[in-house]
């Protein structure tokens, strides 16, 4: 593999050149077009003399005939047919803006397109100033640059560690951009894991879809994993993203490994759903944690109230700031009545924000309750580039295998027992995650692939270890599997009676007690209880509020009315192990150590 860290500081050492005429926030305005540029420079290097060569036999030709004829002698879904290359930008010093706008107006009207959602005219126009020679010098150092040599994820990652560095120059989020790869690599993992002898058979064709697709990491390596077992097969893939600069990157990458571009859309998924007909075999994202959704909330509400559930977002809205279960949403609604498999990933807040009523929990209620979560893996903490926070992932599916249907599988994969067992000597090292060396931006940890322990023995190590656990549906230490009302809760309201000065309740015209509000207080009450053989049984709101709450408020009752089914997710408490707390001899112990020693270095520095 390509040294993808090496090329990217190559390239932003280029930045260098436009210190002083631009903000260092600016700096991607040139260096991201440019790479792009570059890319495409190389990959078409090997037949450019031969499209040259062809292009008077068609001179009389349509342009649409034109790109058709020389892409297939290109050997690409695009071509170039300026006489340009970067190396031949460089012969004329003083013709360098023009002939640079002939190269980019001679590429097909795929690539164009891309270049131009760069607005990268602006900036040839800002640069080409006779008092400098700073185009010309930028060019220079591209030509330079060789990108022929690096494949689909290395050039991925290249342009990922650009935009990171980029992000961090404007105070911007990276992790909007990008996802680590090797979080990717488990997604897919999941994604496809109890589809493997599906995906074997010759010519199988599906589609995968991402509504937040960024530079297209996911989609890349969706493809990539499926055509690593089986290469008759294809996987046509699909996408929208809001940011140009991303979008172009990802539809240059869908170009040179002969994807359609057109598959990938530009906007906003929420207000403008560039794929609003289609329906995919698999889905993956990570969309932005906590986005804001309030410029598209007009839209949003529109749809959930006129179109229900025959629309994207009928199960219920979050709170404006934090959109994820709409992304989730979204994607519900680009399932396949046959079957559709989703990995999204998470912060904590879906698993447990609003209470019952609100429009997250209801989100949850309606996915649980129509059978589609399968299951939730908690991730180790600083994966990601821009947050050192907590994330899940989520699988999700509509048409889910016997043994999983009515329940939900939990992986505990943050390595926090690992960890400890590690730091006590009764493990070599961590079995879900390594240090990330360097560390890029928030990301100290990284998952990983499929690596065994140091004897070479025992279980596989990150992605196996994880998806091994995934796969075979068993529980352990590791692994919870509950059923779906296990989730579910009643939150009732608990009502005491409003008494006169001398102690007598106080009733309506109907002989009801008054309820005194001042008192008034909440339950949430489990679907599911523990009886004494420690299974999980139903339970009654009657029974619960006998055992718990009469004991203690033998006036109080339930005001049914106002009772709102809710579910949550507490990932936390279910994997919670109490440990006792030390004795009083051993932290006495430890103290007069630490005194001791404390006693013997004062000593040694006095003398």
């Amino acid at each position: 593999m390509i040294d993808f860290k090496k090329k990217a500081d190559l390239i932003w050492q280029v930045a260098n050149y436009l210190r002083g005429d631009y903000k260092q926030s600016d700096y991607g305005k040139v260096i991201l077009p440019l790479t792009v540029l570059r890319r495409l420079d190389c990959v078409l290097k090997p037949t450019k003399e031969k499209v040259l060569d062809y292009l008077p036999r068609i001179k009389d030709k349509s342009d649409s005939a034109k790109d058709l004829i020389l892409n297939n002698i290109a050997g690409h879904n695009f071509h170039n047919r300026s006489k340009f290359d970067f190396e031949k930008l460089k012969a004329e010093p003083d013709k360098i803006a023009a002939n640079l706008r002939n190269y980019i107006n001679g590429f097909s009207a795929s690539a164009r397109e891309i270049i131009e959602y760069f607005n990268f005219d602006d900036q040839i126009e800002r640069m080409d100033d006779p008092k400098s020679d700073i185009l010309l010098l930028i060019v220079k150092e591209f030509a330079e640059i060789d990108l022929a040599d690096m494949g689909s994820m290395e050039m991925g990652y290249t342009f990922e560690e650009l935009i990171r560095k980029f992000s961090e120059q404007s105070n911007e989020t990276a992790g909007e951009h990008f996802t680590p790869r090797e979080v990717i690599k488990l997604m897919v993992n999941l994604l496809f894991n109890s589809d493997n002898e599906t995906l074997t058979k010759e010519g199988i064709v599906k589609t995968l879809y991402d509504p937040a697709c960024g530079t297209g990491g996911m989609l890349s390596l969706g493809e990539q994993h499926l055509n690593s077992f089986n290469k008759k097969a294809k996987l046509e893939v699909f996408g929208q993203e809001i940011n140009p600069e991303s979008y172009a990157i990802c539809k240059s990458d869908m170009l040179i490994k002969g994807q359609n571009p057109s598959n990938i859309k530009f906007g906003n998924t929420f207000t403008v759903d560039g794929l609003e007909d289609e329906k995919f075999d698999y889905m993956l994202s990570n969309p932005p944690f906590g986005v804001d959704w309030k410029k598209a909330q007009k839209i949003i509400k529109s749809e959930s109230e006129n179109k229900g559930y025959s629309g994207r977002f009928g199960a219920g809205l979050p709170r404006i700031n934090d959109g994820s279960l709409l992304f989730l949403q979204h994607m519900i609604s680009k399932m396949k009545s046959s079957g559709t498999r989703i990995g999204i990933v998470f912060n904590g807040s879906p698993l447990f924000t609003g209470q019952a009523g609100s429009g997250e929990s209801n989100i949850r209620k309606w996915i649980i309750e129509n059978d589609m979560l399968e299951a939730i893996i908690a991730m180790p903490d600083q994966l990601f580039y821009n947050t050192g926070i907590a994330t899940y992932v989520w699988i999700v599916n509509n048409k889910k295998s016997e043994e999983r249907k009515g329940k939900i599988q939990l992986i505990n994969a943050t390595g926090q027992k690992d960890e400890e067992l590690v730091a006590n000597g009764e493990l070599p090292f961590n079995r879900f995650w390594d240090k990330k060396i360097p560390t890029l931006g928030n990301k100290r940890k990284e998952i990983a692939e499929n690596a065994r322990l140091s004897d070479g023995q025992g279980d596989e190590k990150g992605i196996g270890f994880i998806t091994k656990f995934y796969g075979d549906f068993e529980e352990n230490e590791f692994v919870k599997i509950y059923p779906n009302d296990f989730f579910a809760y009643w939150r009732v309201t608990v009502d005491e009676p409003l008494r006169k000065k001398n102690g007598e309740i106080e009733r309506n015209s109907k002989g009801q007690p008054k309820p005194n509000t001042t008192l008034r207080d909440y339950e949430n009450i489990p679907f599911l209880k523990l009886d004494e053989n420690k299974k999980l049984v139903p339970q009654t709101i009657e029974e619960y509020f006998k055992r718990e709450v009469k004991p203690n408020l033998p006036d109080a009752w339930v005001d049914e009315t106002k009772t709102k089914i809710g579910y949550e997710i507490n990932f936390t408490k279910y994997f919670y192990e109490f440990k006792p707390l030390r004795s009083l001899s051993d932290i006495k112990a430890e103290i007069l150590k630490l005194e001791e020693k404390t006693l013997e270095t004062k000593k040694t520095v006095l003398d």
